[in-house]
């Protein structure tokens, strides 16, 4: 990957696109240890929408897949330029040692391992398979709001739940252990389900003692510089407000847009640790791009 760019900003979009914070940490990573530049950096963090990306997909999976489309095709025409500004300060300065590969521990479909694992599974790797496994009945059965007819949208949900049940019953104990119980699902979706839950408490209270939609309608410059600030926060929770705002048809794509393209759910979290000077310099290239392109398109009437 040193000896492309091509290839570092191709990858790091396609890295940041998956949805959650997995794939802006690995890009990070790889940018501490000097492996990509900071025009790869800013690539995978245009592309990322963190957390929100799981929300999105769920409230309109149509308009979602375009705006994320739209955010990878933006990365990589931005890469390239913000690495010829940059010039020799392109790679990470303080970087880190050689990378830490879990060889040993994460050695996947060893087949004696798998039966061992199964023979005395652990209570998480119990858990999460019944979980799967009961997410799965619940789409085939056609429970809560799901469409009542097996479209795509259908289809794709039974599709990952497959997915995640073969995950859950093949990795090893470390992966298992640490990444899919510890990290995903005791830190991650409870605080989805917090954040989300208190975005909509507090839309609704709003909605009930003011006339929330006529603000958000009227002052939508406004609303483009609070998405843009909002986006500065490296924490997913907060710019759900805009995700649920579009949701509602209380904001423009161009708000939405510029939020999604200034934020980046945790993915930054790792750079700020090792170099606030670092998580400075790509934030403010983020946020000059968001505010750009969102104010085009809210100009243009998007």
């Amino acid at each position: 990957m040193r000896g492309s760019s091509l290839l570092q900003y191709v990858v790091a979009v396609a890295l940041g696109a998956t949805p959650g914070c997995l794939g802006a940490f690995t890009v990070v990573a790889l940018y501490s240890h000097r492996v990509v530049t900071v025009g790869a950096v800013v690539a995978a963090m245009i592309a990322t929408s963190g957390d929100e990306a799981f929300v999105m997909l769920g409230l309109f999976p149509g308009k979602a897949l375009l705006l994320m489309l739209g955010l990878a095709a933006l990365g990589m025409v931005v890469a390239p330029l913000v690495d010829r500004l940059a010039g020799e300060a392109r790679y990470c300065r303080g970087a880190c040692g050689e990378l830490t590969l879990h060889r040993k521990e994460c050695a996947c479909f060893a087949h004696r391992a798998l039966l061992e694992q199964w023979r005395r599974p652990g209570i998480a790797r119990v858990l999460l398979t019944v979980g799967t496994i009961g997410y799965g009945v619940w789409v085939v059965l056609g429970g809560g709001a799901m469409p009542e007819v097996w479209n795509w949208v259908r289809i794709t949900l039974l599709m990952v739940g497959l997915f995640g049940a073969f995950i859950v019953g093949t990795v090893p104990d470390h992966f298992l252990r640490e990444h899919l119980w510890q990290h995903v699902a005791r830190r991650h979706i409870p605080r989805i389900f917090a954040w989300t839950a208190a975005v909509l408490l507090g839309i609704a209270l709003l909605s009930h003692v003011t006339d929330l939609q006529s603000f958000v309608r009227n002052n939508p410059w406004w609303m483009l510089g609070f998405a843009g600030m909002a986006g500065l926060i490296p924490e997913s929770g907060p710019n759900l407000v805009f995700v649920t705002l579009y949701a509602a048809g209380g904001i423009p794509m161009s708000v939405l847009a510029a939020d999604s393209i200034v934020q980046d759910g945790h993915g930054m979290l790792p750079l700020l640790a090792q170099s606030r000077r670092e998580f400075a310099r790509v934030k403010a290239v983020n946020l000059l791009v968001g505010l750009a392109v969102g104010g085009a398109m809210l100009a243009l009437g998007g």
